[in-house]
C-alpha cells in the first residue's frame, strides 16, 4: 500500500481563505448577531471581538437519498395493539426548547448551535458594512499629500525588483543583431568562398580550404562571444509620484448633556457618538471629528472629556449650533473640506431658542455641509426643537432626522442615518 508523507512547513494563516469564505457565505447570520450584540453590551465594550452563535438549521447542507420508486410489495409484523383502520397517534415531544437540534428526553441526542468567534476588525468590518457618509465628494487637490504611484517609462538603473524582463529581452535581442551583424556577413563570405572551392575539386588539405576553415572558426567564436545580455541592456520600471484628489472631510459631534439629559439618556447619546467616531475612524483615513458640548453654553473639547465629563447644566441648543458655525468658518472651507455634524439632544430647550436654531440651520449651517444628522433621544412627546427641525428637513434633503426611544434603537438608526447610497 502507497504511503503518502506531507513534509511541506505550515504557514501562518494557512485557513485564512476558509474563514473569509465563511464569512462570505454567512454574512447575514453573522450581521444580524452583530446588531443584536451592540445592542447589549456597555459603553466601554462596543469594539471588541464576539462570539456569534448561528442556528443549526443555517449551516445545515442539503441531503439528496436515492428513493424506493416503483411498485412494492411488502410484508410488516404484526402487533397486538393496533387494527385496521386505528388512528396512530404521532410521538411525544421533546420537553426541551432550546435553539439546538435533535431530541430531548429519554436516549435523545441534539445538537447545539455552532458558534464562531469574531475578532475585532472581523467584528467591525460586519458592524459597518453598508455604511458610507452621504454625498461625499473628492473636491481637494491644491496642497494635497496623497499620492498615487503610475508608469513613467524605463529607466537604465533602479532596483532589482524594478528589472522590466521582456524589454531587457528585446534589448538584448538587438544588441547582439547588431554587434553581430558583421560577422555573420563575413561568415557568409567565407562559407560561400569554401563551397565554391569544394565544388571546383580542391583537396581538403589545400591551404586556401585550410585557412577558409580557420577563418569561419574565429568568425564563429567571435560571434559566440557576444554576451546573451549586459548590464547596457538592462531597464527598469520607472514610476512617478502623482497628487491625486482627496476626499477630506470633517465630522462635527454635538452632545446635549444639560440637566434634562439624564444618565440613561446620556449614555445612550454616547452610545450612537461612539458607534459614529468608530465607524469614521475605520472606514476614512484622512478625517476631522470635532467634539461640540452644550448646555446653556457651548464649547469644543476633546475625545476624552465629550465622553467622559460630568458637567450640566440649563439648555440653549442654539449656543452649540453658532459654536459650530464659527469653528466651520475659521477652520473648514467647504470648497475644500466635506463637512458633516450629528446632533444628541432630548429635544428639551426653550421654545424661543428653537425657531433661532432652525434660522441658523437653514441660513449658515446648511449651505456649507454635506450631511446633517439629528437624533433625539426621548420617549416622551416631541418638543418645540423637534417641530422646528421638522420645517428644516421639509426643506433640505441633506437633513435627516430620527428618534430613538432604548438602546435597541440606537444601531437601526444609525444604520438608516448612514446606509450606503445608490449609485
Amino acid at each position: 500500500m502507497s504511503q503518502f508523507i506531507d513534509r511541506r512547513l505550515n504557514g501562518k494563516n494557512k485557513s485564512t481563505v476558509n474563514r473569509q469564505r465563511f464569512l462570505k457565505r454567512y454574512k447575514t447570520q453573522l450581521k444580524r448577531a452583530v446588531a443584536d450584540a451592540v445592542n447589549k453590551r456597555s459603553i466601554t465594550d462596543v469594539e471588541s471581538g464576539e462570539q456569534v452563535g448561528i442556528p443549526s438549521k443555517d449551516i445545515s447542507e442539503p441531503v439528496f437519498n436515492h428513493g424506493g420508486g416503483g411498485s412494492r410489495d411488502m410484508v410488516h409484523p404484526g402487533n397486538k395493539d393496533f387494527q385496521p383502520g386505528d388512528r396512530i397517534r404521532r410521538p411525544e415531544e421533546s420537553g426541551g426548547d432550546g435553539a439546538g437540534r435533535g431530541r430531548a428526553g429519554k436516549g435523545g441526542q441534539g445538537e447545539d448551535d455552532f458558534v464562531f468567534e469574531l475578532s475585532r476588525e472581523e467584528f467591525l468590518d460586519l458592524l459597518f458594512d453598508d455604511l458610507e457618509l452621504p454625498n461625499l465628494v473628492r473636491n481637494q487637490l491644491m496642497g494635497t499629500t496623497e499620492f498615487k504611484s503610475v508608469r513613467a517609462g524605463y529607466r537604465t538603473d533602479g532596483a532589482p525588483s524594478n528589472i522590466d524582463v521582456v524589454r531587457s529581452l528585446k534589448g538584448a535581442i538587438a544588441r547582439r543583431t547588431a554587434l553581430g551583424a558583421p560577422y555573420r556577413a563575413k561568415l557568409r563570405e567565407l562559407e560561400a568562398e569554401l563551397d565554391a572551392l569544394n565544388c571546383a575539386g580542391a583537396a581538403e588539405d589545400d591551404p586556401r580550404v585550410l585557412n577558409l576553415r580557420d577563418e569561419i572558426v574565429r568568425q564563429k567564436t567571435r560571434l559566440a562571444a557576444l554576451p546573451f545580455i549586459d548590464t547596457f541592456d538592462l531597464r527598469y520600471q520607472s514610476f512617478t509620484r502623482q497628487p491625486e484628489p482627496t476626499s477630506k472631510a470633517v465630522m462635527v459631534c454635538i452632545m446635549d448633556v444639560s440637566g434634562s439629559m439624564d444618565q440613561v439618556r446620556k449614555n445612550l447619546a454616547k452610545r450612537f457618538f461612539i458607534l459614529l467616531y468608530l465607524f469614521l475612524k475605520r472606514n476614512y483615513d484622512k478625517i476631522d471629528v470635532v467634539f461640540i458640548r452644550h448646555h446653556t453654553v457651548a464649547q469644543e473639547v476633546d475625545e476624552q472629556e465629550f465622553f467622559y465629563s460630568r458637567e450640566t447644566g440649563g439648555t440653549v441648543v442654539s449656543s452649540a449650533l453658532n459654536l459650530t458655525h464659527e469653528v466651520l468658518r475659521e477652520r473648514y472651507d467647504p470648497n475644500v473640506w466635506n463637512i458633516y455634524a450629528a446632533q444628541a439632544s432630548d429635544g428639551d430647550n426653550w421654545d424661543s431658542d428653537s425657531s433661532v436654531c432652525r434660522d441658523i440651520l437653514a441660513e449658515k449651517l446648511l449651505p456649507m455641509m454635506r450631511y446633517f444628522a439629528y437624533v433625539e433621544i426621548t420617549p416622551r412627546q416631541h418638543q418645540s426643537l423637534w417641530y422646528a427641525y421638522q420645517e428644516v428637513a421639509a426643506a433640505n434633503k441633506h437633513f435627516a432626522m430620527r428618534e430613538i426611544e432604548g438602546a435597541d434603537d440606537i444601531f437601526p438608526v444609525f444604520r438608516e442615518l448612514f446606509k450606503r447610497q445608490s449609485a
